[in-house]
């Protein structure tokens, strides 16, 4: 089969021949549509955690994606042969397997049937991201008519929670420019908070909200004093897919939060799925790439800036 890979340690990715997985015990060998890239695919190419979790190699880049079920392991009997399905290859040592390749090798735990209403394409931005901002709006345990700030949410995770705060009823701030306004009104913010001008993002939010929002989903932040924390009110919650949430540094400004990870697993993207298929929960996609072109893809994903997913197709 193709793939896009990293031949050895240090390498660059490149697009080979390589063996198509075999099927074991508890996976489903999928026919792989589209591949969606995240940033962990950065991390994983370059070996940033390969000290947390070994890699070994050729690995294979890409951890979502979308396509037909090729074969199904013993102890699978949630999909069977034929049916169009969308899953996440979850981290686990040693770390190889991935998606942007023409067969891609999945735990059954991360295989979920793709709803008829749902294209691929859609279908492969969908598990990690949606997962993770999932995880964000379930940390933050917030109600109808409490507000919570959004930032970064022009990205992939940041579309998929505002969207899912807004239909909880919670009011949403959302961080962006100007040029984001109106797609971020229509995803179900409230209020858009631009990060580039010269006032501040805590003093802009505490003019529209002086008691401070309830809640604050950060996706940019990678340590605690980059937190926007004075935009919260006591007691206000804050999580964070970067592990910004530190604990002294919440209690000592009268907050709490938690450090979260997306989980796709079935039970979380099935309704995902479900809602994406219905159209109330959607999907920005920002560039298609062939899979000949697939270290483009890469190159477009580490070069930032843009708004949605970038896929790579596979196969039509």
């Amino acid at each position: 089969m193709r793939a896009f890979n990293v031949p050895e340690a240090g390498a660059r990715p490149v697009v080979s021949d390589l063996p198509v997985p075999p099927v074991a015990e508890g996976t489903v060998l999928v026919r792989v549509k589209n591949a969606a890239l995240n940033p962990v695919d950065n991390a994983l190419v370059s070996g940033m955690m390969a000290e947390m979790l070994p890699h070994a190699y050729p690995l294979v880049v890409g951890r979502d994606a979308s396509g037909i079920v090729e074969a199904v392991g013993e102890g699978v009997d949630h999909v069977a042969v034929g049916d169009e399905v969308l899953g996440h290859v979850l981290l686990a040592p040693p770390v190889q397997a991935g998606t942007v390749a023409e067969y891609a090798l999945f735990p059954a735990a991360s295989v979920t049937v793709k709803p008829a209403g749902l294209d691929f394409a859609t279908a492969a931005a969908l598990p990690l991201a949606g997962a993770t901002a999932h995880a964000a709006v379930e940390a933050l345990d917030v109600r109808q008519g409490q507000a919570v700030l959004v930032v970064g949410a022009t990205g992939s995770v940041g579309s998929y929670a505002v969207q899912l705060l807004a239909a909880r009823g919670v009011t949403v701030v959302a961080t962006g420019t100007a040029t984001d306004t109106d797609r971020l009104t229509a995803l179900g913010a409230a209020t858009v908070v631009d990060h580039t001008a010269a006032v501040p993002v805590v003093d802009q939010v505490t003019a529209a909200y002086p008691e401070g929002v309830d809640g604050l989903i950060d996706l940019v932040a990678y340590s605690p004093d980059a937190l926007p924390l004075g935009a919260l009110r006591k007691g206000g919650k804050v999580a964070s897919p970067l592990n910004a949430a530190d604990e002294q540094t919440l209690t000592a400004a009268g907050l709490s939060g938690a450090n979260i990870m997306g989980a796709p697993v079935r039970e979380v993207v099935e309704p995902l799925a479900a809602l994406a298929a219905a159209g109330t929960l959607k999907t920005d996609i920002a560039e298609v790439f062939s899979l000949e072109q697939a270290a483009d893809a890469l190159a477009a994903l580490t070069a930032g800036g843009t708004r949605g997913k970038i896929l790579v197709r596979v196969a039509d």
